[in-house]
């Protein structure tokens, strides 16, 4: 198993603390990466561990923006969730960063060495994914 970390940044500078996401491959896809990430995500909120506001890495669609994520009126379809980010990422929503190297395809497989970060740089408000 080998534990990455994830960190979301704006192009303002904002940056969170990150949290520790682990995978059992050694090597994955951005498309799986964002998925498995996506899914995590909406895992955590749906059990109700997020505790408010909904920290994703785009605004469900029937949600508002508050301080710190985003409100949503029940649970979040961790499906739609990952289309909507498969698709922001299409739009130049934001871009990740692997390490120093930007990973620029979906389909890209890229090694996820032991302590590796994963940076999900948002470019633009992802207002509706």
């Amino acid at each position: 198993m080998v534990s990455v970390k994830v960190v979301d940044e704006t192009a303002s500078g904002g940056r969170d603390d990150g949290w520790m996401f682990e995978v059992t491959e050694e090597r994955l896809s951005l498309r799986e990466i964002i998925r498995r990430r996506v899914f995590q995500e909406v895992a955590e909120h749906n059990g109700g561990a997020s505790r408010g506001a909904f920290r994703g890495l785009v605004r469900p669609a029937d949600a508002e923006v508050v301080r710190g994520g985003f409100r949503t009126t029940g649970r979040v379809d961790p499906e739609r969730q990952c289309e909507a980010a498969l698709q922001a990422f299409g739009r130049n929503g934001f871009v990740v960063l692997v390490g120093d190297r930007q990973i620029e395809e979906l389909d890209e497989v890229v090694a996820l060495p032991l302590g590796v970060e994963i940076t999900f740089l948002k470019l633009v408000a992802l207002v509706g994914g």
